[in-house]
């Protein structure tokens, strides 16, 4: 299996029908008029394993003895990671608005704990997944996702992507779409519970 470019990549999302052009609130709380679905990707196990085995080539030597993601986006890619290391996965979910391990889901100490991620915006669920991994005395080594969406980070490890996709977003307050009555679309999976 060859690795895939970066063009290869947004082939494979236009493909999947997974850009989307409107207004959207992200998970970050931002406005965009574009957004990734990359659930529509991970649709197809064959390009999701094919996405994931590149993924894990841009790791390269990094030791790793976990996979762990933010339900709801994180959890089929990162199996799909898992599965190319051959490591064990957890993820994690939210409950009570907060971030948690639940299901009987374990950090070893010690761990060397690679974080996945779909979509990266802010990474505000990512920081979030550090800091348990950091509280059960696991050690996060790196963040890997599909895409990133460029821009400042909620967390402090290197992130290594797939596609860097600079998309513009906009605090409420100063999106022209709202002022413009467009309606919003809110298809992020942050105000899930449980």
């Amino acid at each position: 299996m060859s690795a895939m470019t970066e063009n290869e990549v947004l082939e494979a999302l236009k493909e999947a029908r997974a850009i989307l052009s409107g207004h959207f609130q992200l998970t970050s709380g931002r406005h965009s008029d574009t957004y990734v679905q990359c659930a529509r990707v991970l649709e197809d196990p064959m390009l999701t394993t094919r996405l994931a085995g590149a993924m894990v080539e841009r790791l390269g030597e990094r030791r790793i003895d976990l996979v762990a993601a933010p339900a709801v986006g994180g959890i089929i890619i990162g199996f799909a990671v898992a599965q190319a290391l051959g490591v064990k996965f957890i993820f994690t979910e939210r409950q009570g608005g907060a971030m948690v391990l639940r299901r009987g889901f374990e950090i070893p100490p010690g761990a060397k704990v690679l974080v996945v991620e779909d979509v990266v915006t802010t990474g505000g669920s990512v920081a979030e997944v550090i800091e348990l991994v950091r509280a059960a005395g696991g050690e996060p080594v790196a963040v890997t996702s599909i895409i990133d969406r460029g821009g400042p980070k909620a967390f402090d490890l290197e992130l290594i992507p797939l596609l860097g996709l600079e998309v513009e977003s906009w605090e409420p307050h100063s999106c022209a779409l709202c002022a413009s009555d467009v309606p919003l679309y809110s298809p992020g999976s942050r105000r899930l519970s449980e």
